[in-house]
């Protein structure tokens, strides 16, 4: 991604190796300063990802494999490593498949570090097909709106719903999109507004619940990213993403995913069988470390819910757009 920094342009990723270390981009410190963090054991990576420091299913997912490689380095057991790095978070599909896929790529006895580059690459190329295959949805004109983030921040560089968006830019299109903040963390505000200026483009933000209204006055389509997506075209995306969804369905607003085959999981008949990661209460009762609900209130804190497959009207994946009855298709 390109990043505008005090020394200019650079153009970075968010999670990378280099000399025996993991870096990422620290995301809970977006947008007021870019600062960066590394790890040296797989233990850290998996804090790290459960802390949100990094975040975004296929970011994740490359952290998670460069984990798996320090943990090959300093000759530690692997499917010990992998254990203790899927137990970070539950629910995104990558960090499984990426755990998984490092574990097959060891035994083969492939090099860690070529091994959890070529993974992280693998994202990036993927996204840039997303892109491709997504960007023809945007329309000289088009108003898009989008939720939580899905940007290079989410997935090493070049996003998934961001990808389409960035494509579009790249070709000359006008649009603009809307970008719901995403509570409790403001994703959307802090995180997929600030890839957007990078970029140059056009946006604002809105409350989440601005969502319908702005859909009322004409909005033409919706892109969201995935963590999971199951067998019948279910999927688990940030909290709020239902709402998005019943919302497009009801003013006729096609609504479109946008991930990679590696956020699909098979296994999974339907969305009653992905597990929601419910989070501290305190990202809601309180607000940079000062309660804002009254002493004695609970708050109730899941991270994502399932949106039905019959809401959406395709799947933008690197291999092109199902719809949710083809997206068996993606594994051949």
């Amino acid at each position: 991604m390109k990043v505008n920094c005090l020394s200019g342009t650079e153009d970075i990723k968010a999670v990378w190796y280099e000399d025996g270390k993991v870096f990422m981009i620290d995301q809970r410190k977006l947008p007021g300063n870019i600062e960066f963090v590394s790890f040296d054991n797989y233990r850290d990576v998996a804090e790290s990802i459960r802390n949100m420091t990094v975040r975004g299913a296929p970011s994740i997912g490359a952290a998670a494999a460069y984990g798996m490689c320090l943990a090959a380095e300093a000759g530690e057991d692997v499917k010990t490593a992998g254990e203790v790095i899927k137990s970070a978070r539950p629910t995104a599909n990558d960090l499984f498949y990426a755990v998984d896929s490092m574990i097959v790529s060891l035994e083969d006895g492939d090099d860690p570090v070529a091994a959890s580059d070529a993974y992280a690459q693998s994202m990036i190329d993927k996204c840039l097909a997303i892109g491709k295959y997504g960007e023809p949805l945007i329309k000289d004109g088009s108003k898009v709106m989008t939720h939580c983030n899905a940007g290079a921040l989410a997935t090493v560089d070049v996003g998934t719903a961001l990808a389409p968006m960035r494509a579009a830019k790249d070709k000359g299109k006008n649009f603009f999109v809307y970008v719901s903040e995403t509570r409790p963390r403001l994703q959307g505000m802090q995180l997929t507004a600030w890839e957007l200026v990078q970029e140059g483009i056009d946006h604002a933000i809105i409350p989440d619940g601005a969502s319908s209204h702005y859909m009322s006055k004409g909005v033409d389509l919706i892109i969201t990213g995935a963590d999971r997506i199951v067998s019948n075209g279910d999927f688990a995306n940030k909290i709020g993403t239902l709402d998005k969804a019943i919302s497009a369905k009801h003013y006729g607003i096609p609504f479109y995913v946008a991930a990679p085959v590696s956020t699909f999981d098979f296994s999974a008949e339907t969305g009653d069988e992905i597990v929601i990661e419910h989070r501290d209460e305190t990202e809601i009762t309180e607000m940079n470390g000062i309660r804002i609900a009254p002493v004695g209130s609970k708050a109730l804190n899941p991270a994502f819910d399932v949106t039905p497959a019959d809401l959406v009207k395709g799947f933008i994946t690197e291999k092109g757009i199902f719809t949710p009855d083809e997206i068996s298709k993606v594994m051949e």
